[in-house]
């Protein structure tokens, strides 16, 4: 398929899902009505770590309980989090006990993620909303996490964090942010890419504009392998009208364009307000002779949308990584290459 014809497809669709600014603003009302922040987190907090996706090597526990200790909350856990079922972490249910527990937990001020990998898509039909509803907590992690903070926030309101696990090694960077949006409830709070991140000399680490202008919106995303695998469920994620931020790890360009293409397909990534893209990690192709590059992939598949747009910033399955609410109204503005929060993300 030629670039042009690509082009046209798009602008096709864009121009036939295009609605009126006063259902846009409808919906942007009901959104901030059923709107629920967390409290917000201080020194001294009780955390409870899960692992409701894959298997936690002991080293990322002992990592996770280590940096949060030293940042000086006090942990609590259940052997739930050393369990192994194949590529899981236990079954299903012991799963999604485990999160029950931790929200049910009157002490505990936040739900931290161990890590993803893979398993938070087998339980979000099984999860209690309302009791999570009725015990609102800061909920934090990335990658497989995306989708119980997106199945969360659509059934109960609840803001999520699409932040570090609790096994991401520590980072300034990383903790100012933290800091900055879950105990300060900074707004406005505006992010900018990691300093470290642009020393790395992987292309995927250096950012560049897409195309440029400015946008606001509700922040909606995460990894891209997820919100493709919700598409089509009853967790599918809604992207209009949103900021969205996607990422992904070890995805050849090809995969890359099957799962945006499916996106803007068969949910409605076309009609975001603007998007940002984190770092790629491992996502060139091995041989440039049978392959669109990283870079010509993307341009491909988001210039036609004619919407702000930047690639690499901080976040995705990278060291350095800022903390992004979902459900939280920000601004883009893609030529300064800057994310600005508009209001607390917790209470």
């Amino acid at each position: 398929m030629t670039r042009r014809l690509f082009a046209r497809i798009f602008g096709s669709l864009i121009a036939g899902a295009a609605f009126s600014d006063k259902a846009a603003l409808a919906a942007n009302a009901v959104h901030m009505k059923h709107s629920i922040k967390p409290g917000r987190l201080k020194k001294g907090d009780l955390i409870r770590l899960i692992a409701p996706g894959s298997p936690c090597a002991e080293e990322k526990i002992a990592t996770a309980i280590s940096k949060l200790e030293g940042q000086g909350y006090r942990v609590r856990y259940t052997e739930a989090i050393r369990k192994r079922n194949g590529y899981l972490a236990g079954t299903d249910r012991e799963r999604v006990d485990d999160l029950h527990a931790a929200f049910q937990d009157k002490e505990a001020r936040a739900v931290w993620c161990i890590r993803g990998g893979y398993g938070c898509t087998r339980i979000i039909p099984h999860l209690d909303y309302e009791l999570i509803r009725a015990n609102p907590k800061i909920l934090v992690g990335y990658s497989d996490i995306t989708a119980l903070i997106h199945a969360i926030y659509q059934k109960t309101g609840l803001v999520g964090f699409h932040g570090p696990v609790g096994a991401t090694p520590q980072s300034n960077y990383n903790q100012d942010l933290l800091d900055r949006i879950l105990i300060e409830g900074e707004h406005p709070c505006t992010i900018h890419g990691s300093v470290e991140q642009l020393i790395n000399a992987d292309d995927a680490y250096q950012p560049y504009v897409i195309r440029g202008g400015s946008a606001e919106g509700f922040l909606s995303g995460g990894n891209l392998c997820l919100l493709a695998a919700m598409a089509g469920t009853d967790f599918g994620v809604n992207f209009r009208d949103k900021i969205v931020f996607l990422e992904e790890v070890g995805e050849k360009p090809y995969r890359i364009d099957r799962m945006v293409t499916q996106l803007m397909q068969s949910a409605d990534l076309h009609l975001a307000k603007a998007i940002v893209l984190g770092v790629f990690e491992d996502c060139q192709p091995k041989n440039d002779l049978y392959s669109l590059g990283l870079k010509e992939t993307l341009e491909f598949l988001f210039k036609p949308l004619g919407i702000p747009v930047i690639y690499g910033f901080s976040f995705g399955h990278v060291q350095q990584i800022c903390t992004l609410p979902v459900g939280i109204k920000a601004r883009l503005d893609a030529d300064r290459m800057e994310l600005t929060l508009l209001e607390s993300a917790v209470s």
